[in-house]
C-alpha cells in the first residue's frame, strides 16, 4: 500500500513541477522586463532542481541527487551574475 501512495505522490509532484517549469519559461521569455526574465530563469532552475529531486526518490538513483546538486550551484551563481549585471552593467570587475 506505501508504494502506490509513494508513486503516486511522485508522480503528481513531477507532473505539477513540470507545470510549474512551463509558468515559468513563460514568464522567462514573454516578461516585460529584464527582472521578470531573471525571476523566471530562477525559478525555472529551482523547479528544475526539484523534478531531479522527484526522479531519485522515484528510483532511487543517486545520480539524480548528484544532478540537483549541480543545477542549484550553477543556478545560483548564474542568478548572481544576472543580478550584478542589470545593476552595474558589467560581471567581471
Amino acid at each position: 500500500m506505501s508504494t502506490i501512495i509513494l508513486f503516486t505522490a511522485v508522480s503528481l509532484a513531477q507532473f505539477m513541477l513540470a507545470g510549474a517549469m512551463a509558468l515559468a519559461a513563460i514568464r522567462m521569455f514573454c516578461g516585460p522586463r529584464a527582472q521578470d526574465r531573471i525571476i523566471g530563469l530562477d525559478s525555472l532552475y529551482i523547479n528544475a532542481m526539484l523534478l531531479l529531486v522527484t526522479f531519485g526518490i522515484g528510483t532511487g538513483r543517486v545520480i539524480y541527487f548528484e544532478a540537483a546538486l549541480v543545477i542549484g550551484m550553477l543556478g545560483f551563481i548564474s542568478t548572481v551574475a544576472l543580478a550584478k549585471f542589470l545593476m552595474r552593467g558589467e560581471v567581471i570587475e
